[in-house]
């Protein structure tokens, strides 16, 4: 029997936020398609792009923590991120593959210094 994986859900990685949608805004993903909890870096124009660890064009930084799946594959498209004011599980985090420990934990200093605590 083929084993099945069920994909994150929306919401899932949530911890806490604050109430009302301070924690959380609508933005838009430039490109990839993403799982809810994708950790999201900002590309040149101000858009959202799975985070590039060893990049150099500012995609290295982690800012943002996708709330629910969105595939930008084809075209941007609308989102909705946690930007501040938020706990996270750590296990509840969708990565790039090839991200190595010393790189997680700079991403996870990234994301506190704009809010977000990751446990």
């Amino acid at each position: 029997m083929a084993k099945h994986t069920e994909p994150r859900r929306t919401g899932e990685h949530i911890v806490s936020e604050a109430n009302g949608a301070r924690s959380r805004e609508h933005a838009t993903l430039a490109a990839g398609n993403c799982a809810a909890g994708t950790v999201l870096a900002l590309n040149g124009a101000g858009n959202y792009v799975p985070l590039a660890p060893t990049a150099s064009d500012g995609t290295e930084s982690a800012k943002a923590v996708l709330y629910a799946a969105v595939d930008a594959s084809q075209a941007p498209q609308p989102c909705v991120v946690h930007v501040r004011a938020c706990e996270v599980h750590g296990e509840g985090l969708a990565w790039p593959d090839a991200i190595d420990e010393g790189q997680i934990d700079t991403a996870t200093n990234d994301l506190v210094s704009v809010g977000i605590i990751v446990r």
